[in-house]
């Protein structure tokens, strides 16, 4: 396993523990809860490790690093900022 898959299965368990309803694109279900992460949603600045949803509005992002990142992390805030602002997919034709 990646440094980067086990850094998204301890968000995955972390954002779970919080009560929000963990998705892939594939099982997309904005409704599932009131709460819904969304791994990999695509922009059009590439894809968002995870897409926040408060009540199928898109509130926030997380982008997963390995632990060594979080000494620097002030280096990806760029990478964050742009998906935060990146226009996203529709569902329906990320689906097609």
């Amino acid at each position: 396993m990646t440094p980067e898959a086990k850094a998204r299965s301890r968000i995955d368990a972390r954002l779970e523990q919080a009560s929000w309803a963990v998705q892939g694109m594939q099982q997309l279900n904005l409704g599932a809860a009131r709460g819904v992460a969304v791994r990999e949603y695509p922009t059009d600045s590439g894809p968002a490790d995870y897409l926040l949803f408060v009540e199928r509005q898109p509130v926030g992002v997380i982008e997963a690093k390995r632990d060594e990142a979080g000494d620097h992390i002030t280096t990806v805030e760029s990478q964050t900022a742009r998906y935060a602002v990146a226009n996203r997919r529709s569902p329906s034709k990320v689906r097609s």
